[in-house]
């Protein structure tokens, strides 16, 4: 019994490391895409022709991320906006858009 649960808790492990990997990747792709958007100015259709590509569906899904329309548009939006992900995962970057939602609402 012992073996089983070592055996589970390692396989979960596993799993998990996968979609760290592939979420990786899928961030690799909206950074590729925000490059073309600012060299090319066809960055959003870029990442939703990718999202809505077999290749791209397949590590959305493998990521943990649910391959449907939302999410490209959402995508699309991510990447219309032009903000790297590093800096969008960033702590001061959070901050900022917090600070900036707080002085909207109180004007």
């Amino acid at each position: 019994m012992r073996d089983f649960v070592d055996g589970s808790a390692f396989n979960n492990e596993q799993g998990n490391r996968s979609r760290k990997l592939f979420a990786a990747v899928v961030l690799a792709a909206l950074d590729d895409a925000i490059a073309d958007d600012k060299k090319y100015g066809n960055g959003p259709e870029q990442i939703a022709r990718w999202a809505r590509s077999r290749d791209g569906r397949e590590v959305l899904s493998c990521a943990g991320i649910d391959p449907n329309e939302r999410v490209v548009s959402g995508l699309m939006e991510f990447v219309g906006k032009g903000v790297r992900t590093s800096v969008a995962l960033s702590r001061e970057e959070s901050e900022r858009r917090n600070a900036a939602e707080q002085e909207a609402q109180a004007a």
